[in-house]
């Protein structure tokens, strides 16, 4: 099948590709400590199988509470519904210090990186070898994927939407986590903003 250039058609786990015309940024999360709510927000795409086809799933993740602060789905692997997301995060949440993402088109696209940049938002990329940059989001996909998508074999878009939020909402307040001594993301993002507040 090699030699006669006979390949599978099925979806292939490069979802997000480089644009050779954008520009490329640095990882900035190297060494850093990471302990506090919006300092670092992290994102990316995946893709969640129906019972018919697939539809993709896009996240933003507050990485030291593990918090989903926003999230799409789209048919397709546009900028605008990523862009949507990080807009609704910040409108909602505040701005963070950094936002790390891999190299792909729709994030390093003028739309996307000229949202961060209005919010004065550091922008920070994976490269090769910075498996680390998007290890929490790897985890919020499986757990998505184990704990709800494989146990229901979605007919529509609506009923994987109804599915996400009901997931994320049990994630963000009632899935206990050991990385966070057995608290749920709301519990940490929420407290440690408080003290951050009451402090100051």
């Amino acid at each position: 099948m090699r030699r006669m250039g006979i390949d599978a058609l099925y979806r292939k786990p490069s979802l997000s590709r480089r644009h050779s015309g954008h520009q490329i940024y640095p990882y900035l999360l190297r060494g850093l400590t990471i302990s506090r709510p919006n300092h670092v927000w992290a994102a990316d795409i995946t893709y969640l199988p129906m019972r018919r086809g697939f539809v993709y799933l896009f996240a933003v993740l507050d990485w030291a509470s593990r918090r989903v602060l926003a999230w799409r789905l789209s048919h397709t692997l546009t900028t605008d519904f990523c862009f949507e997301a990080v807009r609704e995060a910040i409108t909602q949440y505040g701005c963070p210090e950094i936002f790390n993402t891999d190299q792909g088109c729709q994030f390093t696209s003028l739309e996307f990186t000229g949202l961060l940049k209005a919010h004065e938002i550091q922008i920070s990329k994976n490269g090769k070898g910075c498996w680390r940059g998007n290890v929490f989001v790897e985890r919020l996909w499986r757990s998505i994927k184990y704990e709800e998508v494989y146990l229901h074999a979605y007919d529509t878009v609506r009923e994987a939407h109804q599915g996400m939020t009901r997931y994320l909402m049990f994630y963000n307040q009632a899935r206990l986590h050991q990385a966070l001594d057995g608290q749920t993301p709301d519990q940490v993002y929420d407290d440690q903003l408080t003290t951050r507040q009451t402090a100051a």
